[in-house]
């Protein structure tokens, strides 16, 4: 396995390029996070939360590029309008400080992986360079939140080495109310 480092690209790995997502990434993230999510999600403010999250060190929006694909592949050209190549992955941190733990914690805010990159170990190796960031960042450790219904989702977490020790709720706070549990929402 070929690894390298550059700093102002991020890291080289079999083909594929781990790096910092910048603001021309996000019609590509805003793609893979709406196909996550089985729903379109309001653009203009995708794009504002985007940005205020790019320059923020609570935050690393972690993309990957496959760099060699056939076409039609992520890594290759994206469709006429779209600049760049589409991504293979995204993974959205955040960094905070935690009184209950006394320490830093890591959270896997959104974590998509293009369709035809699925099942391939992408998301294995996007996690494992996860983990290593919070690790730089001095977090004590990484979590996650992931819907009921996302059984394959959750079946990933638990070989990755995690642990379903809590649970997580909600209310919305808009006046919609939830009545069921379903993706997209």
């Amino acid at each position: 396995m070929d690894n390298s480092t550059d700093k102002t690209t991020g890291i080289r790995t079999d083909g594929l390029l781990f790096r910092k997502a910048t603001q021309a990434d996000e019609a590509r993230v805003y793609a893979l996070i709406c196909d996550m999510e089985s729903r379109e999600l309001p653009k203009e403010a995708f794009a504002g939360i985007f940005a205020r999250q790019l320059e923020d060190a609570h935050y690393y929006c972690l993309v990957c590029e496959q760099e060699h694909s056939e076409p039609g592949q992520p890594g290759q050209p994206a469709r006429p309008g779209q600049p760049g190549p589409e991504l293979a992955g995204v993974l959205n941190l955040r960094f905070e400080d935690q009184l209950h733990h006394a320490g830093r914690i890591a959270e896997i805010l959104e974590f998509a992986i293009a369709a035809s990159c699925r099942s391939r170990g992408l998301g294995r190796l996007m996690f494992a360079r996860a983990c290593a960031l919070a690790q730089e960042m001095g977090c004590t450790q990484i979590e996650v939140a992931c819907n009921q219904l996302r059984t394959r989702t959750h079946g990933f977490y638990l070989r990755q080495g995690m642990h379903n020790f809590h649970y997580k709720f909600s209310k919305s706070l808009t006046g919609e109310d939830a009545g069921e549990n379903r993706l997209g929402r």
